[in-house]
């Protein structure tokens, strides 16, 4: 490892602490920074931080537009905090990688489509046998819960009451916990998996409930990779949408279909919208209304009822 690898590494656990000492949560910056110099370490780069350094990193991964963006701003945070001990650091140009002015709308799979990447995800073999197993259980999870990926991926085994069907969210987004009851299909799934799951490691690495290949915790670089994976053995990367597929998707999709089923159960939807901000963890109704998504069936039911009710929509 170069010795600037090495000051690097140094710098970043300083500067992870730092900010987690101000109050700041701080998970995707410090995985950022972190997978930051194990790119450096690769390259066995002698420093410093340079423009170019930056600019190779962000496009080393295939990912949006605005995850490239937001990997540059946190660099160039750090940069700004580097260069107090290394002077040679530069300023990084903020407009380098900019953030997309309008964001594509999410992609909504149909019932057919998310079979198929289920299926997909339980056929992946590597880089372990137990890999499809804990993608198509993740996955699961999110699309009939609609968990973050990052909510998912935290979970403990202690998280997890595979009598009750009721997952703990600690810590979450704006460092909130809940309580998420899980349909019985779905427990039923966690029970198998975690079965699955001891049996390959009776001695668990750690107190993750879905766990990577060596019986680590799973990380985002390894759920990432597979779900990339899944989505084009599913068929499901299409390269003329406006986005790729993304985990975070399952998360409108389950807002939108919640919504659909209730208008067509003849429920008071207005009446359920708080129930439902609550089960996804927000505290206003309009953080939830950026996860629906306008489908051609939602709104053919919502157009359907305000009809039925004299053109008041509930």
């Amino acid at each position: 490892m170069s010795a600037f690898a090495t000051f690097l590494a140094g710098k970043v656990s300083d500067y992870i602490r730092l900010r987690r000492s101000l109050g700041y949560v701080f998970n995707v910056q410090a995985a950022t920074l972190r997978a930051f110099v194990r790119f450096v370490k690769v390259r066995s780069d002698q420093g410093p931080l340079t423009s170019n350094l930056a600019g190779a990193f962000v496009l080393a991964c295939d990912v949006t537009p605005a995850v490239r963006a937001r990997r540059h701003s946190i660099l160039a945070r750090f940069a700004d905090y580097l260069a107090i001990f290394d002077p040679r650091t530069p300023v990084l140009d903020p407009q380098a990688f900019p953030r997309p002015r309008s964001t594509p709308p999410a992609r909504i799979l149909a019932d057919a489509e998310l079979a198929r990447l289920l299926s997909a995800a339980r056929a992946l073999k590597r880089p372990h046998v137990l890999s499809g197993e804990t993608l198509y259980t993740v996955l699961g999870l999110l699309a009939s819960t609609g968990l973050r990926s990052g909510e998912a991926l935290r979970l403990d085994r202690t998280d997890v009451d595979l009598t009750t069907g009721v997952v703990q969210v600690r810590q979450s987004k704006f460092r909130k916990d809940r309580l998420v009851p899980v349909h019985a299909s779905t427990c039923a799934q966690l029970r198998a998996y975690a079965g699955v799951r001891d049996s390959a490691f009776p001695r668990p690495f750690a107190a993750a409930f879905f766990v990577g290949p060596r019986g680590q915790r799973l990380s985002r670089t390894t759920f990432g990779a597979a779900f990339r994976e899944a989505r084009e053995a599913a068929g499901l990367a299409v390269p003329d949408r406006p986005r790729m597929l993304r985990p975070h998707d399952l998360r409108h999709r389950f807002a939108t279909v919640r919504l659909a089923r209730w208008y067509r159960d003849g429920v008071d939807v207005q009446a359920q919208l708080p129930v439902l901000a609550a089960y996804l963890g927000h505290v206003r109704y309009s953080d939830t209304a950026y996860y629906i998504t306008g489908t051609p069936e939602l709104l053919g039911l919502a157009a359907a009822r305000a009809f039925a009710t004299g053109g008041e929509v509930r």
